[in-house]
């Protein structure tokens, strides 16, 4: 009889096998690119290209190659008719072309996620494979067709069982980086991962329902599935954060994509980043989309009919600015549709080529044309006629546009009418001041509006013009070679020319503000402004997007509180499709349950939540009676907590969330009761540590957005809800910080806290 130690070493030998052939392709792959490097820069640009191509291609192969090490293999359906397919990270086959294992993105792996007894066509069993490096350490069946004879198979060999793969992985400690659920992907998120990139697909789901990971999975999958029309326009992926975008950096590289995008909206514009803060209340009024009309208005004050025009003489003779030329070149230059730089050039030829009527006009003969081209040439040159079109029709930069604006209230006040005295006054700062997060979609609405400036638009000029001698010069090397339609482009031998064939398409559209993505990922999505949404479905046509979050964890006040309400209006009421999550992965019944409470109590909309683990002592309630006891007491449970969860191995994760301004004094205080607890070693170990990979953290509530720890300490709930600017963001803001632990929860309360009534019901 077959026993659960035969099983695992019958799977040890498939494993092995699918290693195997995983080190013979990097093998295979490291040799064609060390080939094709020695190779050198030698022969014709031709013959540079095709080098160059074979090296991108290989380097990419073996990144990928690298990327999926873990956890390589990790699944197995048997079918009816007794054939086996293994699942894993990527497709392999053997040299035969024999099918090793099945890419999990692939149609044939599908049932892996979504079979279910009821619903498993021709699968009698799916099989769960845990590696711990390339070694097999546990397997578990999952019996999808009760009559057949794998169920007493299953049964006498030990391997029958449930969902101990993602109770495993739900049990693990925390390591400061995401881990893909790639081997545990359930029913409900795995047809929101396989949904159509069509459309826009809305994710709605409370803490720890796998938001981000469903997220992730899906831009790895449209990769795979829809490699030809993604694969040159590229993928964005919005985060709220930079600690979250590393939090999450290791996703897609391991499941085979290293070619994403990964933004904040913060630093989304290429040469700009957001380095001051500002109040929510200033923020919500950035956000407003009627801050769009403001920064057009601001543009178009910027075109306009001087109230003094000059007459100026050319060839003795007085050539006067009217004021009917230049409404008339306005007319001209608004009917283009160019943005307000570019229309400059129609604006300004118009009043010219008026004011050289003029001169003909004045003179009792007819001009050759010799001397019109003179006369246009001195007007040109004119410093008086030059003065009058800037003033009539500024050429501008973004920046200095949204400086000056925030500058100059009687200007805001203008443009703005429906701003109140104190709103105006909120938004003005000193000239200089450094960009917030807010001024980021209000500098790209500015940069779409005016179009580079004038310099920048004689460097594209000028760029143009070499583009197209090069254009020219590779078609007429390929034309020589006689080559040119196969393997080997004038595109293609042009990148190489300009360097580009060697720039990841990532690399690119980061580079390139205009540059339009083929499918955008958004997560913690709530967040985000009538301002943020514009800059970036502007840059996203297909209007394709994969969109995460929770509207019952918003704490912006700009933000989402309806996902109806916001899509409809981005995309059309059949634009979108809107998908509920309902179980909570990440934290214990007993937490959930107590945040879920709380959340309602405060008239929060909270998905229907089903936590999958009991975890007895989950939530611990300290009270005490004085700020100076309340410190205390939450440094001694940090350490505590610490102690119990981190480990010198660099896993397990430990959070400290409260009032904003209470961080520093609290983390000098978690520091000191650390080092006592643990000794000075362990405190200098974490103490050294990187503040994006830190064991142990000190933080106010924005700092844990999207994250999740081991166990969290939370302080003194009434005074973070009294920092917050309204009652429902403070609401939110609790709610996420309840929510953030997989293990623990200890909630560190003064014995007069209002919200202690909320939470006991």
């Amino acid at each position: 009889m077959s026993t659960y130690s035969s099983q695992l070493h019958e799977e040890q030998g498939a494993v092995d096998r699918a290693y195997g052939r995983l080190d013979s392709l990097r093998t295979q792959t490291k040799s064609r690119l060390d080939a094709v490097r020695a190779a050198g820069s030698h022969g014709s640009p031709t013959q540079r290209t095709e080098r160059d191509s074979f090296a991108n291609m290989y380097e990419d192969r073996l990144a990928q190659l690298r990327a999926v090490e873990d956890r390589l293999v990790f699944g197995r359906l048997d079918q009816s008719d007794g054939e086996r397919r293994y699942i894993g990270r990527i497709g392999l086959s053997s040299e035969a072309h024999e099918p090793i294992l099945t890419d999990w993105r692939a149609e044939a792996a599908r049932p892996f996620y979504e079979a279910t007894p009821s619903h498993h066509g021709n699968i009698a069993l799916r099989r769960h494979i845990t590696l711990s490096f390339r070694t097999v350490t546990g397997i578990e069946d999952e019996v999808l067709d009760v009559h057949s004879r794998e169920v007493d198979q299953a049964a006498s060999q030990g391997t029958l069982a449930g969902e101990g793969a993602l109770l495993a992985s739900l049990s693990s400690r925390r390591t400061g980086k995401m881990t893909d659920i790639v081997a545990t992907i359930q029913a409900e998120q795995d047809r929101i991962i396989r949904a159509d990139l069509g459309h826009a697909v809305v994710v709605q789901g409370g803490p720890g329902t796998g938001k981000t990971a469903v997220a992730l999975h899906r831009a790895a999958y449209l990769l795979y599935t829809h490699r030809a029309t993604l694969e040159r326009s590229g993928v964005l992926v919005v985060g709220p954060s930079s600690t979250f975008l590393r939090y999450i950096d290791q996703v897609l590289p391991s499941l085979g994509e290293t070619g994403v995008l990964s933004r904040t909206i913060g630093d989304l514009i290429p040469g700009y980043e957001a380095t001051a803060s500002e109040s929510a209340y200033v923020a919500r009024l950035k956000g407003d989309k009627r801050m769009a009309a403001l920064i057009a208005s601001a543009v178009h004050s910027r075109e306009r009919v001087p109230s003094e025009l000059p007459a100026v003489s050319v060839e003795g003779v007085r050539v006067p600015m009217l004021a009917v030329d230049l409404e008339q070149a306005l007319s001209d230059a608004h009917r283009t549709r160019q943005p307000h730089n570019k229309a400059r050039e129609t604006f300004a030829r118009a009043v010219l080529q008026a004011m050289v009527n003029r001169y003909a006009e004045r003179v009792d003969y007819e001009p050759e044309a010799d001397e019109l081209s003179r006369v246009k040439a001195l007007l040109r040159m004119n410093d008086q006629v030059r003065k009058t079109i800037n003033l009539a029709w500024l050429p501008m930069k973004a920046d200095w546009l949204l400086d000056n604006l925030w500058s100059h209230p009687a200007l805001i006040t203008r443009l703005a009418p429906w701003l109140s005295p104190e709103q105006v006054q909120s938004l003005v700062r000193p000239k200089g001041s450094p960009l917030t997060v807010s001024d980021i979609p209000l500098l790209d609405e500015a940069m779409e509006l005016l179009g580079p400036d004038p310099k920048e638009m004689a460097r594209q000029a000028a760029q143009e013009a070499r583009q197209a001698q090069e254009r020219q010069f590779a078609q007429d090397t390929l034309a020589q070679n006689g080559i040119g339609t196969g393997l080997v482009t004038s595109q293609m031998l042009l990148d190489n020319i300009n360097g580009l064939d060697t720039q990841a398409v990532a690399q690119r559209a980061a580079e390139d503000r205009e540059w339009a993505f083929g499918h955008i990922v958004v997560d913690e999505a709530q967040e985000l402004t009538a301002m943020d949404w514009r800059m970036l479905v502007r840059r996203c046509p297909s209007r394709s997007f994969t969109i995460v979050g929770d509207v019952a964890q918003t704490s912006a006040l700009g933000g989402t509180r309806s996902w109806q309400q916001t899509m409809d209006q981005l995309f059309g009421p059949d634009g979108w499709d809107l998908n509920e999550l309902t179980i909570d992965y990440r934290n214990p019944q007993e937490v959930s349950q107590l945040a879920a409470r709380f959340a309602q109590a405060q008239g929060l909309h909270v998905s229907t939540l089903k936590a999958v683990r009991a975890v007895p002592g989950a939530v611990e309630r300290i009270r005490v009676s004085s700020p100076e006891e309340c410190l205390e007491a939450a440094s001694q449970a940090a350490a505590r907590l610490a102690h119990k969860f981190v480990s010198p191995d660099g896993t397990g994760r430990v959070a400290v969330i409260t009032a904003a301004d209470q961080v520093t004094a609290l983390k000098a205080a978690v520091g000191k009761a650390y080092r006592q607890a643990a000794g000075g070693s362990a405190a200098d170990r974490l103490a050294s540590q990187s503040q994006w990979d830190r064991q142990l953290i000190v933080t106010a509530t924005d700092g844990t957005k999207g994250l999740e720890f081991d166990a969290v300490v939370l302080v003194d709930p009434q005074r973070i809800a009294d920092s917050a600017p309204s009652r429902l963001v403070a609401a939110s803001d609790l709610y996420v910080a309840m929510t953030r632990p997989t293990q623990q929860l200890v909630i560190v309360e003064q014995a007069d806290d209002g919200a202690n009534a909320t939470w006991d019901k």
